[in-house]
């Protein structure tokens, strides 16, 4: 990733920590917590059947304020977190509290992990390939680190699509009437959220102008991993419903793939 980049993806992150905090810290104290927690473990689960939780090392790329870190911790596996912003490693062990002692965190780019091959039995992630510049070879690293068997999970959504289709602007802005409408927070117009600095990002990497998860069906084959799937309705599963209706023009997506 390029220097200038980074920085500018870095700083935006840095200055969102603290708002974004906030929302794990609601997932973590509702019912999302058991929501997320149990989608990811039916993943797990049907890779790895016979396997104790406590032997199954977990990898957190781009934890932010740590909420998969924390919740697979509490649930009994080996985690290891990593994200590229100090601010939100610094948050997420605050949220972690006593289970940040059990939790592995570590400042890493996501592309280009520093962790010997095979060292994992799962790789998971939440919305954060969107923002990357080269998410293909944060793909292929993640790859790397999984051992045989290994199971990845990405979760994901095409933000900013509007930003390059004005089918997708109108309902964007569909979006932001029907929570006015409903009175419920818009999670778009938060005060911590520099809109023009996020755009300025996102014209800069490649995700937002590419149909997903086509595009990453279509990445983890060439990647020659196996049993690659699309939940294209997990949203319904794990999205609150004030997500729902801020988020009904980007619904997330749950993308599994094997090292076998």
């Amino acid at each position: 990733m390029s220097d200038q980049l980074l920085k500018k993806i870095g700083t935006y992150w840095t200055g969102r920590a603290a708002g974004y905090s906030k929302v794990n810290q609601e997932e973590l104290a509702g019912a999302q917590r058991r929501d997320w927690l149990e989608k990811i473990e039916q993943q797990i689960h049907n890779t790895f059947r016979d396997r104790e939780k406590e032997t199954i090392r977990i990898l957190d790329v781009g934890t932010g304020p740590g909420f998969f870190a924390i919740i697979l911790a509490e649930a009994g596996y080996q985690v290891t977190a990593v994200d590229y912003t100090p601010a939100m490693l610094e948050q997420a062990r605050k949220n972690a509290g006593v289970l940040a002692e059990k939790i592995d965190f570590r400042q890493m780019d996501g592309q280009r992990l520093e962790f010997d091959d095979e060292s994992f039995d799962v790789v998971i992630s939440r919305n954060l390939t969107w923002v990357l510049e080269y998410p293909e070879m944060a793909y292929a690293s993640w790859k790397r680190v999984l051992k045989k068997p290994g199971l990845l999970i990405n979760f994901d959504a095409n933000w900013y699509h509007y930003m390059y289709d004005d089918r997708k602007e109108e309902a964007y802005q569909r979006d932001r009437e029907a929570v006015k409408a409903r009175g419920m927070e818009d999670y778009n117009t938060a005060p911590d959220i520099d809109e023009a600095a996020m755009e300025e990002i996102v014209r800069a990497v490649p995700l937002g102008r590419v149909d997903r998860p086509v595009w990453d069906l279509k990445t983890l084959e060439r990647l020659e991993l196996k049993k690659i799937q699309a939940d294209t309705e997990v949203w319904k599963k794990v999205w609150t419903p004030v997500e729902q209706v801020n988020f009904a023009s980007t619904p997330m997506f749950m993308v599994t793939a094997q090292r076998v």
